[in-house]
């Protein structure tokens, strides 16, 4: 990967809609160059996806938190696959990470409010398998968001 392959990486997580001909004017290139380039990057599994960035607020998810989830037991073969699949499964868990160290996991999720907080958390996290300790973090203010991998 070069630095045309990395400045092509950078306009695209920025603006991820941009025309290949814009694309190609940003990088130095002409059009069926910079065009090779992406397509040779999403082949090689450097470009995972397009996506677009929604506002949680907008959507009635405005209301976010970071949970740290300890699991009781250990057991990688029943109780943390169980719990991984559980949580893929809920719609209001937006991110979801296996940790070294304490905790376990971390999860994200985003909701409507206080009120939907607690139900989610009465009705199907508790209940997760290997639970044994849970701390919620609210977030007060998005400070920088997240999206864009350092070039």
């Amino acid at each position: 990967m070069d630095q045309v392959d990395r400045a092509i990486l950078l306009q695209l997580q920025v603006g991820g809609r941009l025309a290949n001909n814009e694309l190609a004017q940003r990088v130095g290139l002409s059009p069926s160059p910079c065009l090779r380039r992406v397509r040779n990057l999403e082949e090689a599994g450097v470009i995972v996806g397009y996506r677009a960035v929604v506002d949680p607020a907008a959507v009635e998810r405005g209301f976010q938190v970071l949970i740290h989830v300890t699991m009781e037991v250990k057991d990688r073969a029943a109780t943390m696959e169980a719990f991984e699949a559980r949580v893929s499964e809920l719609d209001e868990v937006v991110e979801c990470r296996r940790m070294f160290g304490d905790p376990d996991y971390l999860l994200w999720v985003a909701v409507a409010d206080l009120a939907a907080y607690e139900e989610l958390y009465m009705a199907k996290l508790v209940g997760l398998p290997g639970v044994a300790r849970t701390v919620s973090q609210l977030t007060m203010k998005t400070i920088k968001p997240g999206g864009h991998v350092p070039l």
